[in-house]
């Protein structure tokens, strides 16, 4: 078994995480997270699917989702909100909507 030793993280840009309004933005394999986790929830979104455009791979199919991060809840209890988009810019535009109108609402 690997040790945590053994994995590096590659998640930053010179030592920090990239953002996007203030808040960071990180992609991890299919996942792509924005938000803080010090806030009550956060945007992940899942890429299901890629197709080629202009013969380059790009994300099609996205799974969006509000997700709470308190990590004491259940898993079925953490996701506020969640659907499927095709494309990364409708994806990503609904997902910040939706993550603007929990946090005024909370």
């Amino acid at each position: 078994m690997a040790e945590a030793k053994d994995f590096e993280m590659i998640s930053t840009v010179d030592g920090e995480f990239l953002t996007y309004k203030g808040l960071p933005l990180v992609r991890e394999g299919n996942m792509i997270c924005y938000g803080s986790m010090d806030d009550e929830c956060v945007l992940q979104m899942n890429i299901m699917t890629m197709k080629e455009e202009d013969g380059k791979q790009v994300p099609d199919k996205i799974i969006i989702q509000i997700v709470k991060t308190d990590k004491n809840l259940p898993d079925h209890e953490r996701i506020v909100k969640q659907d499927m988009k095709s494309g990364f810019y409708d994806a990503f535009e609904l997902g910040l909507i939706w993550l603007e109108r929990y946090r005024t609402a909370h």
